[in-house]
Order: C-alpha cells, then structure tokens, then sequence
C-alpha cells in the first residue's frame, strides 16, 4: 500500500498494515499517516488467541472460520453459464470497490502534487508487492527489474522493508544493502550495512531486537510444531527468528481443523505467545507491544530525516491488492507490476 503524508516538509512511503498499527494506536484515522505505503497484506489481522483446551470445539471452530474469512478459496463451477455470472458480479464488486479506492497509478498526479517541497522515504512490505505470491515461501523471488527499480529509489530516498518473515530472509531475497530491514513484524531491526551518503553523514547505525529474551521459547515451539504437523501433508512452519509462520496454503480445506486443533495444542502451554490469522498463514509472536507500527515509529525516531512524522499525519495510502478489502487506504495497485511502474514513476 501507499500513503502520501504531508509533514514538516517530509514525506514517507511505508506499508498500509504499518501505517493503520501507528495510526490505530495513536487514536487517529489510518487513512492519514505520514508516507506512502506500499502492502498487499490484510489491513487487520484476526487475533484469535490460544486459550480454551487443546481440543476444544469452541475454540477451534472459530479458528477455521478465521481461516476461511481470511483465505478466501476459488469458486469451482460446473455450467459455464454461472460461471460468467459469478465472474460479472465479482467484477462489479471490485469495480465498485475500484471507485472508492482508485488507481494510484492512474492518480499519480495527485500523490506528486502531495509531495511537492517534502522529503520522501520508503517503507515497503515483501510479499505480493516486491514479489509475487507463490505457494512456497522460500521460492518468493524478485526480479531483476524490480531489484533496479527498488534500488533507484533507495539512492534517492531512505528505503525500508518491512516483513513478517525473518530479516536475513528478506535480505536474501532484496539482496541491497542501502536498504533499511525490519524482519518478524518489527521485531528485528537493522540498518544499512553499507550507507549512503544520506545515510553516512547524518544517521548512526540501527539495530533493535525488542523481544530477544523470547528466542528460547520462539525455538521450542517450533520444534514441537514441526513434530506435531509433520502429519498433516501440506503443513509448512516458517521460522522467522522472533516470530513463527504456520502456512496452509498447500493444506487441504478438510485439514485445517485438525492444523488449527494441531497448534493450539502446542500453544496451550505458551501463554507469552500470541496467535494471528492472514492470508493462507497463521503467525505466532511473542505478547509483547510491538508491531509493524511500532517498529516504524522506531525508524521515524532513529531517521534525523523523520524525527517528527509521527507527531501528526496527512497522508493518503495505496493497498497492493487484486481484490476487494477493507481498508482505510485511498488508493489501490494490483500487483508487483503496477508497483514497479509506481516506483519508477517516483523515481522520475
């Protein structure tokens, strides 16, 4: 997602899911952060929690209602007849959806005229913006041309990526070293291994791990998760270092009460654990007040450039998205694609 703030003369470019914890958590309205915001993912997670017993029904059929409100699956049809008609009301969903949320390519003059005489940073997600979805996470890669693309942008502006996924897996895939990386939703923070000259001659060194004393915890469940999932043909866990990805996009519909029975019954015995629900991917984190948002005020503060953005926001985002969802952002792109067309516009 994009959001174009109107700051002090400063201008930031974070992920929507970013922009909507900050601003949530100040009381303000997410559609005004402070930046643009480029993210696919679902504005609000589902908490879903871990309480109830293991095999409680009252607990894990809410789980896979969970699952299923936020993993949508395709519609199988028989006659080609409902088929164009589920396809023309689906369209006119997101036609309609479209008007709410427009182009932001086709509305770039607006967010340009927005940053006129600010500063501008970027804070992007990973998934679905910088590469496609894919059905194996370790096989998530970028182009080239969107490697250039990001890179453009990175030696005109502060960039960071902000990810759920671990931050050396992230910069395994980004592979820049200009770039700022938050990993486990913020949990893990570094900043350029290598500075800029924005960067050399005004910003130290960043580094920030505010939940290092749950890595022993983190480790041992995912342990007793690979254990107790290894049955369930499909079931991947992806260990983030701070936070732990359980995916169920290659699993079965028929099996996703037993995954969510599976992990619940892990997490019983873990109450410093959380549990979230997103697209195709439950994630564990440790409880602890820190997210995406909060690891952006982090980077506002440690940032000379953006030491007063989160003080007050105007801002309008951009949601990566191919379908309809709720969100506070003003404008919308479909895919990695248009984001690279976005980002070269930017850059322009």
């Amino acid at each position: 997602m994009v959001s174009v703030a109107e700051m002090r003369k400063q201008n930031v470019i974070v992920t929507e899911e970013l922009a909507l914890s900050s601003v949530m958590a100040a009381g303000g309205d997410p559609a005004f952060l402070g930046g643009v915001v480029l993210n696919c993912k679902i504005a609000s997670q589902l908490e879903i929690g871990n309480s109830g017993g293991a095999g409680s029904s009252a607990r894990i059929n809410p789980w896979v209602d969970s699952l299923r409100a936020s993993s949508p699956t395709r519609v199988k049809t028989a006659g080609t007849a409902i088929s164009a008609s589920f396809g023309g009301a689906r369209d006119e969903e997101y036609q309609n959806w479209l008007r709410q949320h427009p182009s932001a390519l086709r509305n770039f003059g607006d967010i340009v005229a927005a940053s006129k005489g600010k500063r501008i940073a970027m804070f992007l997600d990973y998934d679905g913006t910088l590469s496609p979805i894919v059905d194996d996470p370790d096989r998530a890669f970028m182009s080239d041309a969107m490697r250039e693309a990001v890179r453009d942008v990175a030696r005109r502006f502060p960039t960071a990526i902000v990810s759920g996924r671990r931050r050396d897996k992230v910069f395994d895939f980004v592979q820049l070293r200009e770039l700022y990386y938050a990993g486990s939703h913020g949990l893990d923070i570094k900043g350029p291994s290598k500075g800029t000259k924005r960067t050399r001659s005004k910003n130290k060194a960043v580094f920030f791990q505010p939940a290092s004393q749950f890595l022993p915890v983190i480790h041992e469940v995912y342990k007793k998760l690979e254990e107790k999932t290894s049955s369930i043909p499909g079931s991947r866990i992806e260990n983030n270092t701070f936070t732990l990805s359980v995916h169920f996009r290659c699993i079965d519909e028929k099996k996703w009460s037993s995954l969510a029975e599976q992990v619940g019954s892990v997490l019983d015995d873990y109450p410093q654990l959380t549990l979230t629900v997103g697209r195709k991917v439950l994630e564990i984190r440790p409880t602890i007040k820190w997210d995406k948002g909060k690891a952006l005020e982090f980077l506002l503060e440690s940032l000379d450039a953006f030491r007063v953005l989160h003080e007050r926001g105007q801002g309008a985002g951009i949601l990566v998205s191919k379908a309809p969802k709720k969100t506070k952002a003003s404008f919308s792109l479909r895919d990695p694609t248009e984001v690279m067309e976005f980002l070269h516009r930017l850059v322009e």
